[in-house]
């Protein structure tokens, strides 16, 4: 029996999955170039999300990058050189729309509930943030 290895249609591929970029991410492990966090204190479920969706629009501006620069080379151009790479990459941030890469608060939240019923994060007794009023509770991996 013969399976079929390719994507239905329809769907979308992340560079990088959501629970791995969050196990990361509170392990302290800064992926995808975010920012390191302490381990032990944790962070706020807002903040992961917003360092989540940076790292897609990063991962996705320099995939489009890399694609432009290959067309560049097929079609006799020289490669970019480093500094237009870098320009070309944050053309393509600032230009993506935000909603381009999929990701919703409101599915993020949901997969984030999935996470705290398994007992894979756990709200700290850290003090909450000073910055936020609405006192959302830190999180870290269990």
């Amino acid at each position: 029996m013969v399976i079929q290895l390719r994507p239905g249609r329809g769907g979308f591929l992340r560079p990088f999955g959501c629970g791995w970029f969050i196990r990361e991410f509170l392990l302290g492990h800064g992926p995808e170039g975010r920012p390191k966090i302490d381990p032990a204190k944790g962070a706020v479920q807002a903040d992961i999300f917003y360092h989540y969706k940076l790292a897609l629009h990063t991962a996705y501006a320099e995939d489009a990058t890399a694609w432009e620069n290959d067309r560049r080379i097929k079609a006799g151009l020289g490669p970019y050189t480093e500094l237009e790479y870098a320009g070309r990459v944050d053309w393509h941030l600032r230009s993506i729309p935000y909603k381009l890469v999929k990701c919703r608060y409101h599915s993020f939240v949901v997969y984030f509930g999935m996470l705290k019923k398994l007992g894979w994060v756990e709200p700290t007794d850290s003090p909450l943030l000073n910055h936020r009023s609405s006192g959302l509770p830190r999180l870290t991996s269990a």
